[in-house]
């Protein structure tokens, strides 16, 4: 498929260090300009969603086993790319030579969690009086956790978990926010290698969500006052967290009738549904400390609606209290046909490529229905079947131009902070909020702007081949000249000199940087997978030979630029 590329003429120029040392770059000037284009060979497979399957699916196609081959640095670091929130070039070595990625997925299932969300803002001390209504400690919080963790697929999975299971510490109206969205993640992140079904009943009893979605306090209907059960959650339990809004074979794409997608529910469904979500509210009334935020919501017998309810094939007696109708509305929706495809295809999307084939989907789908012992849901299956299918395995994917995706801009700072070694001596890790446009990232973990994320599984840019392909590109609705210009700009800035006493340690390209092929093709390997062209890296090595490194500073200007200048560049930014 043709590339997607935007007129550079008119793009601003970006510097890629202040200090004189390093200027003047005109060549690197230049390709800074270009990445701002973002020229992004349209990413995906064979359309998705689009044809494919008649009703009720197919068998799944059986994945090759192939024959085992001692696996290369690249390969390992591709694999990575794909499996981790971040890595090094040790993570790197630690897999290239053996013969599958399977010990590697199963030695990251086994580490347990360095620290809860919950107990690092305990030990920070965060739970003080003065904090009651405000967010302290949460960046710090989250940003050790991503950057300072050794879990690093279950800090993959939770953010994956987290960018379609959506709550914002910006969105709650309640105090002890920061203890709000620590007691959600810790769900997240526990279940990252559990079983689905509990993360369903984890996150619909948080006090997170009930906050988020607004039904904490919602009441059953009553005629005489006109009161109605808000029906917040009901509908995005459905579209956007289990079923979504058509029905699905198990390839993931649509089922068709008279040529037109078919609807999974109609309003009616969304009314009943609400009908389970009311009487819940905090287990206690006790603010003087955030403990209660911590505790799954309690269900007041008052102000839940006992009526019989029946949505989408799902029907609860009359007379079932709260916790029998949550069990009966989240068993059916687990156990609904669309779950596993439309659960499966995002996580994909999140992690290898953003247009699966749908013999792909059917395959993780097969893996979420069934583990190979019976149990439905198995995130750890799930899992593997994702990172060691073949498509997300074979190298000839680096080459088309119909697999891949964007990488979202919070993996990319982390995968730089976990690559060189950031630390954070004071336990702050002060990179705060970096979701601004106009100076940082574009996207933050756990400020997303609606309960559809900072980018929709279905976004495609508009006017563009891949749109006009059938084709989607998630992270393209976070992505425009400005916000890249910012993310160069932000990256340059704290790939220089850190977040406040958050540093980076470059000794190990120090020893290459007289050499500017070999600090390139370093960097080629552990960022890019050595993904990046001989032509680019060409352009590149230009650049930083006009910088002098007859000094240290010199030599660190050399480093910092050839950083920028990878994490910068389209092939980098577009993982394969």
């Amino acid at each position: 498929m043709a590339s997607v590329t935007a007129d550079v003429e008119d793009a601003p120029t970006v510097m890629v260090d202040a200090d004189p040392a390093a200027r003047p770059l005109p060549p690197a000037a230049t390709l800074l300009a270009g990445a701002s284009m973002l020229t992004l060979a349209a990413c995906g497979g064979d359309g998705g969603g689009s044809g494919g399957i008649t009703a009720g699916g197919g068998t799944p196609t059986p994945t090759p086993t192939p024959t085992p081959v001692a696996l290369t640095q690249t390969q390992s670091s591709r694999f990575l790319s794909q499996a981790a929130i971040g890595y090094s070039k040790t993570d790197i070595t630690s897999i290239a030579g053996s013969t599958s990625f399977d010990g590697w997925i199963t030695s990251q299932f086994a580490i347990a969690r360095p620290q809860k969300f919950w107990d690092f803002l305990i030990a920070g001390g965060y739970d003080a009086a003065t904090n009651v209504n405000t967010t302290n400690g949460y960046e710090p919080m989250i940003w050790s956790q991503l950057m300072g963790s050794t879990d690093i697929l279950r800090q993959r999975v939770g953010l994956a978990l987290l960018n379609q299971w959506v709550v914002s510490i910006d969105g709650f109206a309640s105090s002890w926010r920061a203890f709000v969205m620590a007691a959600y993640l810790d769900i997240l992140w526990d279940n990252a290698f559990g079983n689905y079904r509990d993360i369903m009943e984890g996150v619909s009893t948080s006090v997170a969500m009930g906050l988020y979605l607004t039904f904490l306090g919602s009441i059953k209907a009553n005629p005489a006052t006109g009161a109605i059960p808000d029906e917040n959650y009901a509908r995005e339990l459905m579209q956007l967290f289990t079923i979504g809004l058509y029905q699905l074979n198990q390839d993931g794409t649509q089922v068709l009738s008279g040529g037109n997608p078919v609807p999974t529910y109609a309003q009616d469904d969304v009314s009943q549904g609400a009908r389970v979500w009311t009487g819940y509210t905090y287990a206690n009334t006790d603010n003087t400390t955030p403990a209660r935020m911590r505790l799954p919501m309690m269900i007041n017998a008052a102000n839940h609606e006992t009526g019989a309810t029946s949505f989408i094939g799902i029907s609860i007696p009359a007379g079932s209290d709260g916790a029998t109708a949550r069990k009966i509305a989240l068993d059916g929706l687990f156990n609904h046909a669309n779950l596993p495809p439309f659960v499966s295809k995002q996580l994909i999307q999140h992690m290898t490529t953003s247009n699966p084939s749908p013999a792909y989907v059917s395959r993780v789908a097969a893996a979420f229905i069934n583990n190979g012992s019976g149990v439905r849901g198995d995130m750890k299956a799930v899992i593997r079947a994702i990172l060691t299918d073949a498509e997300a395995r074979d190298d000839t994917q680096v080459s088309s131009t119909s697999s891949g995706k964007l990488r979202e801009p919070v993996v990319r700072l982390v995968q730089w902070a976990k690559a060189y070694n950031v630390t954070s001596p004071t336990n702050q890790w002060p990179f705060g909020n970096v979701s601004s446009i106009a100076n940082r990232i574009g996207e933050s973990p756990g400020h997303a702007p609606s309960v559809f994320n900072w980018f929709r599984p279905g976004y495609t840019p508009p006017g563009t081949t891949i749109s006009s392909g059938g084709l989607v590109a998630p992270e393209f609705q976070v992505t425009n000249e400005p916000s890249v210009i910012a993310y160069v700009n932000y990256m340059q800035q704290v790939i220089a000199n850190g977040a406040g006493e958050a540093k980076a340690d470059y000794s190990s390209l120090t020893v290459l940087a007289t050499d500017s092929q070999a600090l390139l093709n370093e960097l080629n390997l552990v960022l890019a997978a050595n993904q990046i062209s001989a032509a680019t890296i060409a352009q590149m090595k230009a650049a930083l030979d006009t910088i002098s490194i007859a000094t240290s500073a010199g030599i660190n200007n050399r480093i910092y630029a050839a950083i920028v200048l990878v994490m910068a560049s389209p092939e980098y930014l577009v993982l394969r």
